[in-house]
């Protein structure tokens, strides 16, 4: 099961691709890289991607990360459940899916609707 996304900005993932690996300045700041899963996405684009037009969701291939992938609780407690982080770096070819979403309540693409349905029990 792949149910593990990361949102970037445009400029990052521009970055990203140049890279060949992706860098966000919180991720570098925290120690890890950030991630949701299907049904905390909305959650994450509204507290963090508010006033930004149009960003990008990757799907992550988590057999690709597997070994430094590790669920954890927020700091936050306007936040439930663990989030999926990963302790190391993320390969622009551990991504399986990417969309750009722009803002019209930032409408999901339907395969990670139906991974959230598909997940909800």
């Amino acid at each position: 099961m792949n149910d593990v996304y990361k949102i970037l900005t445009k400029e990052e993932w521009s970055d990203a691709s140049k890279l060949g690996y992706v860098k966000t300045d919180i991720d570098e700041s925290d120690g890890f890289i950030h991630f949701s899963t299907s049904k905390q996405l909305a959650k994450t684009l509204h507290l963090y991607f508010d006033n930004i037009d149009e960003v990008v969701l990757l799907q992550i291939n988590e057999e690709k990360i597997q070994a430094n992938l590790v669920y954890e609780e927020p700091d936050s407690n306007n936040r439930g459940g663990k989030f999926p982080h990963l302790y190391g770096k993320l390969s622009t070819k551990d991504i399986l899916n990417t969309w750009n979403i722009k803002r019209t309540g930032f409408e999901l693409p339907l395969e990670v609707l139906s991974e959230a349905e598909i997940n909800s029990n």
